[in-house]
């Protein structure tokens, strides 16, 4: 089937949500991609944070293989040892408590959102302006930008926009929780100041409101530490997860500390299909890699690396570890030309931001081919 076959079919049987590249990858390996012409490409998008490992890691497809071979889904109705040993390591490595296992990132939210509200019932939710935290109906409530929310006005009640530079925060006996991604991915890797954060956990100390950071996309070990709220030293109360936890799966998870583990009770909350065994079994793969003595040393080093290269150009950088971010004017052709002309995969978040979320497996030479690829002229 061509290229031009696929994009008929999408033309006829696809809603159009999409703008898709015209190419079709058809193999992976680490941080490279080959399209159906066999042309080579060097990913420094990562399926927008998801491969973590690369594509297909050995462990990874093995595990992968050797569970399906055993047992693909049960429902969360039975126990099922990979997603039971999956959920204790992340409360291990989170924040001590317990995990609540989705499909998706916007998912998560939205069982943080539900955690929330249980625990302080008609409460309201403080959101950073530039935010954004899935396109689900609570999580895209939970997410002040116009363009998206206003086509699917009325939205879900009780969401507060606060500036996101400021420290005053508009929280008080009535916020149920202030909704963070300590660095906002979508909006253009804009890291938020650590004093922000400090003072939204101040204010929810003091009005008995619970911290809830996004780490959907900047979390497992994106930043060259395992969650980015630990750069600041800022521990939330509860964290949404996803992305690269599956490592190329659909998983996620909503992570609580100790204090509020069992606000969620029977019948508040479910989910087919989450946390079955062949995306837990991935996951926990992903965690045995990430977790390796030196791997997050090695991302920051990988991080500093790029990010000093990108400024040897000339170019405006931000961001952490290995989710690094650089204006460029008219993004979207730039993004468009270095994967056609250069076969690099990035993404363009607007009209003056390419972002880079490359494999956390990347190799020095691989930093060092996407350097000269961006720097190559027009």
């Amino acid at each position: 089937m061509t290229l031009a076959d696929l994009q008929e079919l999408e033309r006829e049987a696809v809603m159009p949500t999409y703008l898709r590249n015209p190419v079709e990858f058809v193999r992976g390996k680490g941080t490279l991609l080959w399209d159906a012409e066999g042309t080579e490409y060097l990913d420094f998008l990562a399926g927008v944070s998801v491969v973590a490992l690369g594509h297909c890691h050995p462990a990874l497809v093995s595990a992968v293989c050797e569970q399906a071979e055993r047992l693909m889904h049960v429902s969360n109705l039975y126990y099922s040892e990979p997603g039971m040993r999956l959920a204790a390591r992340l409360s291990e490595l989170g924040l001590g408590g317990k995990a609540f296992f989705t499909n998706s990132g916007a998912e998560a939210v939205e069982c943080a959102l539900k955690l929330a509200r249980k625990h302080k019932p008609q409460g309201d939710v403080v959101v950073l302006e530039k935010g954004f935290h899935g396109r689900t109906f609570g999580a895209l409530s939970a997410t002040p930008q116009e363009a998206k929310q206003a086509p699917f006005a009325p939205l879900v009640p009780g969401f507060r926009v606060a500036a996101r530079e400021s420290a005053e925060l508009p929280v008080d006996d009535q916020t149920a929780a202030v909704l963070i991604e300590p660095i906002q991915g979508e909006s253009g890797i804009l890291p938020v100041a650590d004093e922000v954060l400090q003072a939204a956990r101040e204010a929810c100390d003091r009005h008995g409101a619970l911290l809830i950071f996004d780490e959907i996309q900047c979390g497992m070990g994106r930043t060259g530490d395992l969650w980015a709220w630990q750069a600041a030293g800022v521990r939330p109360d509860v964290m949404t997860v996803a992305k690269g936890l599956g490592g190329g799966l659909a998983i996620g998870a909503c992570l609580t500390g100790a204090v509020h583990a069992d606000v969620l009770q029977p019948g508040d909350h479910g989910s087919t299909f989450a946390g079955g065994p062949v995306a837990a079994a991935a996951a926990n793969v992903v965690l045995d890699v990430v977790t390796e003595p030196g791997f997050m040393d090695e991302v920051a080093r990988k991080g500093e690396r790029l990010a000093a290269g990108l400024r040897d150009l000339g170019l405006e950088v931000r961001g952490r570890g290995l989710m690094l971010a650089f204006a460029a004017e008219h993004a979207p052709e730039v993004a468009r030309r270095l994967l056609l002309e250069e076969h690099l995969l990035v993404n363009a978040t607007g009209p003056d931001t390419i972002r880079l979320l490359p494999p956390l497996t990347v190799s020095d030479d691989e930093i060092d081919q996407a350097l000269a690829r961006i720097a190559s002229p027009d």
